[in-house]
């Protein structure tokens, strides 16, 4: 029989987006450039944190 798995922290603190590099973009004007894609994927991400920073006080931005 294996071990149970560890439970996960339940609310974690969300990540960051990963950025993309500049030969990331193909430079043919994508209507969902990779960088169009990061930006919605940061303003996500500035909410989530938002949100996570209001539930859990004691910790720091």
């Amino acid at each position: 029989m294996s071990e149970p798995a560890a439970p996960a922290e339940p609310d974690p603190r969300p990540l960051p987006p990963k950025e993309p590099e500049l030969e990331d973009c193909c430079g043919t004007g994508c209507v969902m450039c990779v960088f169009d894609v990061y930006q919605i994927a940061q303003e996500n991400y500035e909410a989530a944190l938002a949100a996570w920073l209001a539930r859990h006080p004691e910790a720091e931005s």
